[in-house]
């Protein structure tokens, strides 16, 4: 059985600095915290971001970043576009033909008086009609 070298390498381990050891320490008196005040006591921590009373920079900025998962529908009033109410099938594609819209569009709902009625002749579920008539 070979017996292992269980010695630290040189230089891996240092002394840890004694602070508040006498004048002779070169550590002495105020500890290397420098003069009296706030920064100078046991348990002082400054808040993440402060700065002094002046209002910090992350609250002086403007809120940005937060986009809504929730993708709402594309709204077509039918009683301005009665074109949709004479097709056969309504799909997102037939639509799509006869209104003019971004390519980015995944939903359609239908507004405006009798797209209750129109119900029967959806074909895609990606289109709906408003629950009121």
């Amino acid at each position: 059985m070979a017996l292992h070298n269980l010695e630290k390498a040189e230089n891996s381990t240092f002394k840890k600095k004694r602070v508040g050891r006498g004048q002779g320490s070169g550590m002495g008196k105020t500890a290397s915290r420098g003069a009296n005040g706030q920064k100078s006591r046991t348990g002082y921590s400054i808040k993440r971001g402060f700065e002094g009373g002046q209002q910090p920079l992350q609250r002086r900025l403007p809120k940005v970043g937060f986009t809504t998962k929730i993708e709402k529908p594309y709204v077509i009033n039918i009683n301005k576009m009665t074109k949709i109410a004479e097709l056969e099938e309504i799909t997102l594609d037939n639509i799509k033909k006869i209104h003019k819209m971004k390519n980015s569009i995944k939903k359609v709902k239908l507004i405006g008086n009798g797209a209750k009625d129109l119900a029967s002749k959806i074909k895609d579920e990606n289109v709906i009609t408003s629950r009121r008539g």
